[in-house]
């Protein structure tokens, strides 16, 4: 394995990572337990960031291990020749997301009615939430005002970290419609930004 160094005579350090980024893994193969925990140790930690950041700290542990669970479920459905694993994960979660906030959201619903009191606005609820200074309040709501596909494309981009095709991968669209998605919203939260602090 050249490139990847260990201590002597001990495994090679970095090894799932490398080998994750090497060559598409093999969720065919016979070894699919090897090979799923090589994906975890590669991109567990940066999913986890991504999901804390949509659902919550107390949320994105399950999510985590939920979205590795379905990947293994699904394992025949990915096809390297579209996009890195990463993207196909990121796929898995984001639908995960959508799944569990729409869950919530009935859940608060479906409390609010059976106490008779009025429901609070999402969005709103979403900019409450967010307890920094003005500009980081405009951002918030303006992101919060977002279609879901728009959010998802940013979200994925900005706090994943994918590129568009792996984007692309994860919500099952062309490439270059997340790129045209991205350049619209990165241009109207801009001018909501720009609009706002220039009150």
């Amino acid at each position: 394995m050249s490139g990847v160094t260990g201590t002597p005579g001990g495994p090679p350090a970095n090894r799932c990572v490398t080998t994750a980024l090497e060559k598409p893994p093999d969720l065919r193969g016979p070894d699919v337990t090897a090979v799923f925990a090589e994906l975890f140790d590669a991109h567990a930690r940066q999913l986890r960031g991504y999901l804390a950041g949509r659902v919550g700290e107390a949320v994105a542990d399950d999510l985590v291990a939920e979205t590795f669970l379905v990947a293994l479920r699904r394992r025949h459905d990915y096809d390297p020749t579209r996009a890195p694993v990463k993207g196909w994960l990121y796929g898995i979660a984001t639908n995960l997301v959508r799944e569990h906030v729409r869950k919530e959201t009935r859940g608060r619903r479906a409390g609010l009615r059976a106490v008779g009191r009025p429901e609070p606005d999402h969005d709103v609820t979403v900019a409450e939430r967010v307890d920094a200074e003005r500009a980081s309040r405009v951002l918030a709501a303006a992101i919060a005002d977002l279609r879901d596909e728009d959010r998802d494309v940013l979200l994925l981009t900005s706090w994943a970290g994918l590129t568009p095709a792996e984007v692309a991968e994860a919500l099952g669209e062309p490439a270059s419609t997340v790129r045209s998605r991205l350049h619209r919203v990165r241009t109207r939260l801009q001018a909501q930004l720009t609009e706002e602090t220039q009150r």
